[in-house]
């Protein structure tokens, strides 16, 4: 059993890199703290806390690593490179938690969990590839990267152009049984990263990985929903969402029910490859049961739990 008060906190990978010339391993794990600071401060309150991540930047990494070597190593395939960045991001979280909790005297343990993310392999999202995936680029790089390696390229919410491919709905986690058990056992855990490694059943019954990569916001529901959790947070780049953001009526949003956010997401006030995947991740996850939904910066996750910012999205 799980005592207290759970909250499963999604990061986004885009969140590792805060400058564009700030990508490397070091600058990373510079960010990852940051983040960490901020979520041992809600472990600190009393709080259970499961982190999921984003990691298109890095999955987009690896990929590319694999393209150059391809004359000397054998290719890297989408399952496993999400697998990678599972292992090389958990350390990166779970290093900066435990520098934390020593330097703040807390008896806790924070564990990276690989996991697997069961998806339908008749999914028509193998046909219509939409998930952004690895580094922003300009529109002449983008096209030759498509020419020379068979990439699948479109325009980023006015961000830049980027990579983009399979994106299958998560039907369930596999592994959230032992998720849960690490929970109830006082474990900090990082589980789903990148929205989880794609598998499907073959005929056979045993497990095939895939390539693609599933939204990290809609596995992350699926994860919260699964524990039941009493929170639903997404750590992202803005403080609350806005509606007619960037033009001169924005309006910042301190609470919206699930009524209301489907009404703005049908009304297209959401971009795709920004806050659309998020809301509607708030959405399913409230839909199905769920408690609360917060969306806000990792500096502001205390006083969003606090009621004092963010935009809560309640049933």
């Amino acid at each position: 059993m799980i005592s207290g008060k759970t909250a499963l906190v999604a990061v986004g990978g885009n969140s590792l890199i805060t400058d564009e010339r700030k990508k490397t391993i070091d600058d990373q794990y510079e960010a990852a703290q940051q983040s960490m600071h901020h979520i041992a401060d809600m472990i600190e309150q009393g709080w259970n806390v499961i982190i999921s991540h984003g990691n298109g930047p890095q999955v987009g990494f690896i990929l590319r690593r694999s393209e150059l070597a391809l004359h000397e190593l054998h290719p890297v395939w989408m399952d496993y490179a999400v697998a990678d960045t599972q292992g090389a991001i958990g350390y990166m979280f779970q290093r900066a938690l435990r520098n934390e909790f020593v330097r703040r005297g807390m008896n806790k343990q924070a564990v990276t969990v690989v996991t697997q993310v069961l998806v339908d392999r008749e999914d028509p999202a193998f046909k219509n590839p939409t998930k952004p995936i690895g580094s922003f680029m300009d529109e002449e790089t983008a096209r030759g990267h498509a020419a020379r390696f068979g990439w699948v390229v479109v325009e980023d919410a006015g961000r830049g152009w980027r990579r983009v491919v399979p994106s299958p709905t998560p039907r369930d986690i596999l592994e959230k049984a032992p998720i849960h058990d690490l929970i109830g056992a006082g474990y900090v855990v990082v589980a789903c990263g990148g929205g989880g490694i794609p598998v499907f059943v073959k005929e056979d019954g045993n497990l095939r990985g895939v390539e693609a990569v599933i939204d990290k916001d809609y596995a992350s529901a699926l994860l919260a929903k699964s524990l039941d959790v009493d929170v639903f947070l997404i750590a992202t780049a803005v403080e609350q969402v806005a509606i007619n953001f960037n033009k001169p009526d924005q309006k910042w949003l301190a609470q919206m029910t699930v009524a209301e956010a489907e009404q703005y997401l049908a009304e297209g006030h959401f971009a795709k490859g920004s806050m659309r995947p998020k809301v509607e991740a708030m959405v399913q996850y409230l839909k199905q049961g769920g408690k609360m939904g917060l969306i806000t910066t990792p500096a502001n996750i205390t006083r969003a739990l606090n009621g004092e910012t963010g935009t809560r999205i309640v049933p």
